[in-house]
């Protein structure tokens, strides 16, 4: 963008638009605090800025990425002072980090214990169904999951 082209009074849905955002989910985002509440127009309508698309863009990538709204709070905060140390920042990229690894972790087990369960299935009848029978029986499973 060029020096000079502030973005100013777009509507609602110019942001959603710009940020790829549900209207819905700004307004959600202005209720629980994580957007401030925008200008109004002389209609009452909402007028968002270029601070704005910036803070949607960052709120946006930063659930794409899976952190969760209290962690987006934080780092948000962080954020807003630029002159502090990024450690904090740190911390809750590694903490989410560490729940993706476990996340990931517990899904190898769920795929390895499905493949098993759906490998040893025969399309026989129900009443022979391995698919059926683990699922009614978890101590069939090879894994905690």
């Amino acid at each position: 963008m060029a020096k000079g082209s502030e973005i100013k009074d777009l509507g609602i849905g110019d942001l959603a638009r710009r940020t790829d955002t549900k209207v819905q989910t700004i307004r959600y985002y202005e209720q629980i605090g994580l957007l401030p509440e925008p200008l109004r127009s002389a209609g009452n309508q909402r007028v968002y800025g270029e601070d704005s698309l910036r803070r949607l863009a960052f709120i946006r990538h930063a659930r794409d990425l899976g952190f969760g709204i209290d962690a987006v709070r934080e780092l948000l905060q962080l954020s807003d002072h630029p002159e502090q140390p990024c450690d904090d920042a740190d911390k809750i990229a590694r903490r989410h980090l560490a729940e993706v690894e476990d996340r990931l972790k517990r899904l190898r087990s769920l795929r390895t214990e499905l493949k098993r369960m759906v490998d040893h299935c025969h399309a026989g009848s129900i009443a022979d169904c391995r698919v059926i029978e683990v699922l009614s029986d978890h101590a069939l499973c090879d894994h905690e999951h």
